[in-house]
């Protein structure tokens, strides 16, 4: 473990940086002040902390200003943290919370070494996380004004006879309602403009994403990963996109937890008591996985999809893809045969095929895994 002479605690806001130090050799942490969060701030504040050769280590909560600070101070020649918020140690009866104590705190536990730090992404990383999250949204708003427009249809009594909604028969049934009055034609006009507003935005941000995905470095990953029943071009591309190197669980089951899909568990002497998933971690490639573990409701089969797939991936990516399958397609009748609710086996599903992808992310060679 390296030694530092001086340890940093950043409270770091949209506005300004409170700063607090921990010296290496002991004693009270001092706060030092606060400052611009700007670049030529946070420089100089480097500067004057590395007066004398001292060797400087930096920290601060994972939060909406992202890794800016981080990326600068390492570009310094510094060593920095960024920490995760759920995991810093505190105290059960503290309900003051300031940013000069959060810095405080900071720079106490940084140099106990108590502190557990967050993977950082690098910045093409970054951007094509941002690029299937900002897709996501645009789903999530494309859910809600269909919402909207079917509940307005049935304030009005509306119906569509046919199951199936959001297909072309569904929308040239749109085309032929009529609503009673003319200020409710225009919401309702309004409503459908909306969502094949939303649908077009959808689509463009998949074309993006497939031609971002295949131009990256991480194409050969997110390749292989595809070779998986259920995970599509834009699951594998979440998934790589929001964990990076599979290379960095030491195990599957640390894996599993970093997604929170193990069972929490609250127990004392004898008694054993396990309750859901935990949640914890990367919410996005949890979604994912869980939308992925459906597929595997249906007995396992090589379909011409999977086969287009795997062809373009190793012996050892396709065995274990297979693998994958039979298994879980057994262990989901299994599951539901024993009475478990259809959410619950696709979590179960979900925890497992976590499993199987890290032993893909074993499998790849080390510069593919690491790109």
């Amino acid at each position: 473990m390296k030694e530092f002479s001086k340890y940093v605690g950043l409270d770091v806001h949209k506005e300004a940086i409170a700063v607090s130090i921990a010296e290496a050799g002991g004693g009270e942490v001092r706060y030092f002040g606060e400052i611009t969060n700007a670049p030529e701030a946070v420089a100089k504040l480097a500067r004057q902390l590395a007066k004398g050769a001292a060797r400087l280590s930096f920290c601060y909560e994972a939060g909406a200003c992202g890794y800016g600070v981080y990326r600068q101070l390492r570009e310094l020649k510094h060593d920095c943290m960024v920490v995760a918020p759920s995991l810093i140690p505190r105290r059960a009866g503290d309900r003051v919370k300031t940013d000069r104590r959060d810095s405080l705190s900071l720079a106490r536990l940084h140099r106990a070494h108590e502190l557990t730090p967050v993977w950082v992404p690098d910045g093409a990383q970054e951007a094509l996380r941002d690029l299937t999250r900002a897709r996501e949204d645009m789903k999530h708003v494309q859910r809600q004004v269909k919402q909207r427009l079917l509940a307005f249809l049935l304030r009005h009594g509306k119906r569509y006879s046919d199951k199936s909604r959001w297909t072309q028969a569904h929308f040239c049934w749109l085309e032929t309602v009529k609503c009673d009055h003319p200020v409710q034609q225009i919401v309702f006009q309004e409503y459908v403009d909306t969502v094949k507003a939303m649908t077009k935005r959808v689509e463009a941000f998949d074309k993006q994403i497939e031609s971002a995905a295949r131009e990256s470095v991480f194409w050969p990953v997110i390749e292989a990963l595809m070779a998986l029943r259920g995970v599509s071009l834009l699951t594998a591309t979440t998934v790589v996109a929001e964990i990076g190197d599979l290379r960095r669980f030491a195990s599957a089951p640390q894996l599993m937890a970093y997604l929170g899909v193990v069972p929490s568990e609250h127990s004392s002497g004898g008694r054993r008591s396990r309750g859901g998933i935990t949640k914890t971690g990367n919410g996005h490639v949890r979604r994912v996985l869980v939308e992925a573990a459906w597929t595997y409701r249906h007995p396992a089969r090589k379909s011409a999809v999977l086969q287009r797939r795997a062809q373009c991936t190793s012996e050892a990516v396709q065995t274990i893809a297979w693998k994958a399958q039979t298994r879980l397609c057994q262990r989901y009748r299994r599951l539901e045969g024993k009475g478990k609710l259809k959410v619950q086996v696709c979590t179960a599903i979900a925890r497992e095929l976590a499993g199987f992808i890290w032993a893909i992310g074993q499998a790849l060679p080390r510069h593919a895994a690491q790109a």
